[in-house]
């Protein structure tokens, strides 16, 4: 029974690479395409069901390959399948194949309709690794997955500014939900000296045995989980991305931000509950910060105007509410109130154009003035106060930029001194220096050796920052992208029972994809002439092709699973030890953020109106 979860894991897979091979103006093949693969999923899933519930609803556990192998070290894919699986991907199939069909009609003859078919069947087999996941590892692929489709889908409309903007905005809160599951990662490969799959942690034992005397370590996994989970579902303080991925065309914010992704991060709570349940603290954090965000979000939604914004604030109450749920052990409970939820926020995205229509009209013609309640005997000063916090959604937004991204561009701006031929004057011979030591160690006192991993990553932390706040040169910024990588694995190199040869497969991906990246940048920069970072040039509408390579170039320097560096990531981290706090932290630092800066040469030079229209753009949305 176990070997027929594949086919539901993988043909998904095989419908998004179908439609690729489809000729772009076949609009009945493309639909078509996406009708059968996610039907014959729904229908053969619930063949399954069936099956598995005559069998006595067995827990099924499938390791399906080792990726690589190296010592105690091993990264293998491994899927899980219980009650929880089971709702989620009878749900996302469901919604996945009428948000389709209701796409079908409503995307004809948009310029991207092939585009936008075979994003949503990506999304679809990342979403289905995620839910078929049966450890972090597995998880993290299907993870990037949703985060790029997300990216992809909210700047649908791309020659304009504002879904452009947005989709970056979304990608930087994604990131900052993947530092806290490269972090959990981490510490969980210390904690229990091996990978372990999620039908482990549910052994209650095993557990205990090794919390027992890292109790703290424990919690600070917990946390870092809680932080994935709440960036994901747009919890406080990252609820404001939600309504800013409206830009997307409606279907896609029905199936991503209405229904199935939202919900990723309440999977990520249901799946690693067995871990921190019996953690009285964690358990509070958690049912807090479901109510806090409950709360919050409620009072937004009733103060805004656009519906879409009303229905985005709405779904993050009641996500909030399964927090809650969750941290109080009603798990059977959380999984009904996620397939309502879904339901419910798909049906009300899908009809909110008519909604807004209809209610225009009735307005118009037979307005009625709203009868005051509860508000009604609140102080004027406290409604009004609480009314203008809600209008500017509590600077949610304002407290992001306060507090994660401005101090971080001011440090990159201190560093503005920086320029190519400086860079490439002192960081590449320091470079070649640190190469020399790293085969020579035993020329260097132990203490410089123990000092040096954190001084390399700091130096990768530097570059990465100069990178992320370079407003000016694309190249510049993609090289400094590019060898912060180099400077991470130089970093943990100096670690004991280091293998250079998981550098090689680590720095292979990166490598190639930087060489092919710099050749579009290089092309382009030929061809146009501007390509600077301070605006948005929009050059994926003349030059289609260097923009997908550019973008293939992107995911693999991001460490995105289609290329060795995927695998190399988790390497690097495994040879962190645990007392290397610092370099655990400037290590995901700079993965992150690298991620971020490379992302936005991507957005700044091919996304966007393009650089010569003559024709006015918004830049500020409802």
């Amino acid at each position: 029974m176990a070997a027929l979860l594949q086919i539901f894991i993988f043909l998904p897979l095989l419908g998004f690479l179908v439609s690729l091979t489809l000729p772009e103006r076949d609009e009945a093949r493309i639909s078509r395409t996406a009708f059968v693969t996610v039907g014959a999923h729904l229908a053969g899933f619930g063949l399954f069901l069936l099956y598995w519930a005559i069998s006595g609803f067995p827990t099924l556990e499938l390791k399906e390959v080792d990726l690589f192998r190296a010592g105690d070290y091993e990264f293998f894919i491994d899927f899980l399948f219980d009650r929880i699986t089971a709702t989620y991907v009878f749900v996302g199939a469901f919604l996945t194949f009428m948000v389709l069909l209701y796409s079908r009609h409503y995307m004809h003859r948009e310029a991207g309709y092939k585009r936008f078919f075979s994003t949503v069947l990506f999304f679809y087999a990342g979403y289905n690794m995620v839910v078929f996941s049966g450890n972090m590892e597995t998880m993290f692929t299907g993870w990037e997955v949703l985060g790029i489709t997300s990216f992809l889908l909210i700047a649908f409309y791309r020659d304009r500014y504002l879904p452009v903007k947005n989709a970056v905005k979304v990608f930087s809160i994604y990131r900052i939900g993947d530092i806290g599951l490269l972090l959990a990662m981490w510490m969980m490969h210390h904690l229990f000296d091996e990978n372990v799959t999620f039908h482990m942690l549910e052994n209650h034992a095993f557990v205990l045995e090794h919390l027992q005397s890292h109790a703290f370590v424990g919690a600070l996994i917990a946390l870092m989980i809680l932080v994935a989970a709440a960036a994901k579902s747009a919890q406080l303080p990252f609820s404001s991305w939600l309504p800013r991925a409206m830009e997307g065309p409606t279907p896609s914010s029905a199936i991503f931000y209405g229904s199935l992704s939202v919900h990723i991060g309440v999977f990520l709570l249901l799946r690693s509950a067995p871990f921190w349940r019996d953690q009285l603290f964690v358990c509070l954090v958690i049912g807090l910060l479901g109510f806090a965000t409950s709360v919050v979000a409620s009072v937004i939604a009733r103060s805004q105007s656009a519906i879409k914004s009303q229905i985005a604030y709405a779904s993050i109450a009641q996500i909030g509410l399964i927090f809650i749920e969750i941290a109080a052990g009603f798990d059977t409970l959380a999984l009904v109130h996620f397939a309502g939820n879904a339901f419910l926020r798909t049906y009300q995205l899908l009809v909110s154009p008519s909604v807004v229509t209809y209610l225009i009209r009735e307005q118009f013609y037979n307005f009625v003035p709203r009868v005051h309640k509860v508000g009604g005997m609140l102080p004027k000063k406290l409604v009004y106060s609480l009314y203008m916090l809600s209008v500017r959604e509590f600077n949610l937004d304002a407290f992001m930029y306060r507090y994660l991204w401005n101090p971080m561009k001011r440090l990159g701006n201190r560093l503005d001194f920086l320029t190519f031929w400086r860079v490439i004057g002192i960081f590449v011979p320091l470079y070649l220096l640190g190469l020399y030591f790293v085969y020579n160690r035993e020329t260097l006192p132990g203490t410089i050796t123990a000092v040096l991993p954190l001084v390399f990553s700091l130096v990768a932390a530097v570059l990465v920052l100069k990178s992320f706040t370079e407003r000016k040169r694309a190249r510049m910024t993609w090289l400094l992208a590019v060898m912060t990588h180099f400077w991470i694995a130089l970093a943990i190199s100096f670690n004991e029972n280091f293998d250079f040869s998981e550098s090689y497969l680590y720095l292979s991906g990166v490598a190639i994809a930087g060489v092919v990246g710099f050749l579009c940048l290089r092309r382009l920069k030929l061809l146009e002439g501007d390509i600077d970072l301070d605006r948005f040039h929009g050059h994926s509408w003349r030059h289609p092709k260097i923009a997908f390579v550019f973008l293939l170039c992107c995911l693999c320097a991001t460490g995105f699973p289609i290329s060795p560096t995927f695998v190399g990531e988790d390497l690097m981290f495994a040879h962190i030890q645990e007392g290397q706090v610092g370099l655990a932290f400037l290590t995901s630092f700079s993965f992150i953020i690298v991620g971020l800066s490379i992302i936005r040469i991507y957005a700044r030079v091919f996304l966007g109106p393009h650089a010569k229209s003559v024709y006015e753009m918004a830049y500020k949305s409802s």
